[in-house]
C-alpha cells in the first residue's frame, strides 16, 4: 500500500517591495511522504520570492522533469521554472531549453557550496537561470514555521526576506550565485 501525501495549508500574505507585487494566496501544499518539512518550506518560500496569482506548484517528487514551482503564460508555454534543492546540471540545462526563465532555489547546508562549484561552468553559460541559495541556518530556521495549517506573512525588501507567523519571525537573505537573483 502507498503512503499518501500530506497535505498542509498556508494563508499567504506577500508584500515584495522589490517587485511591487502585493497580494494574499490561499494555498495547498501536498507534502510527498519522502519529502522534509525543511523541502516543503522551501517550496513555500520560492512561492513567496516569486508571488503571482498564475503561479502553481508543480506535480511533485514523484514526477520527474517538472518543476517544483511553474508559471505559464495564456499559451501554455513556461514563463518560469523552479526548482528547490540541487538538482542535476543536465535537469538544469533542460529546463532552460523549456523555460524563458529558471530559478533554482538551493539548499543543503554544505553540499550547496560544493554544487555550486562543480556546476559553475556549466551554469554560467545559461542566459536564463538565476541561482539561489539559502544556508542551513536559514532552513533550519524556516523548517520552525511548518505547520499544517499556517498563517504567515512576507515581507521582501532589498533581498532580504521576513516570514512571519502569529508567534515568531525570521529573517533570510538569499545569496545570488548565478543571475540577476530574485526579481
Amino acid at each position: 500500500m502507498a503512503l499518501r501525501s500530506t497535505v498542509y495549508r498556508a494563508d499567504l500574505t506577500v508584500s515584495d517591495l522589490d517587485r511591487h507585487v502585493y497580494g494574499s494566496h490561499a494555498l495547498t501544499l501536498a507534502r510527498h511522504p519522502s519529502e522534509t518539512e525543511e523541502r516543503l518550506m522551501v517550496r513555500l518560500l520560492a512561492f513567496a520570492l516569486h508571488a503571482d496569482e498564475a503561479l502553481a506548484f508543480g506535480p511533485g517528487l514523484s514526477t520527474e522533469d517538472e518543476p517544483d514551482l511553474v508559471l505559464r503564460d495564456a499559451t501554455g508555454a513556461i514563463e518560469l521554472w523552479i526548482d528547490v534543492g540541487l538538482p542535476d546540471e543536465r535537469a538544469v540545462r533542460k529546463a532552460c531549453g523549456r523555460a524563458r526563465r529558471v530559478v533554482v532555489l538551493a539548499y543543503g547546508a554544505r553540499r550547496v557550496d560544493a554544487w555550486c562549484g562543480d556546476n559553475a561552468a556549466a551554469f554560467a553559460r545559461l542566459a536564463n537561470l538565476s541561482v539561489l541559495t539559502l544556508t542551513g541556518a536559514e532552513t533550519e530556521a524556516l523548517q520552525t514555521l511548518a505547520a499544517r495549517s499556517m498563517t504567515l506573512t512576507c515581507t521582501i525588501q532589498d533581498g532580504h526576506v521576513w516570514l512571519a507567523s502569529p508567534a515568531t519571525t525570521i529573517e533570510l537573505t538569499p545569496a545570488v550565485r548565478v543571475g540577476a537573483g530574485v526579481s
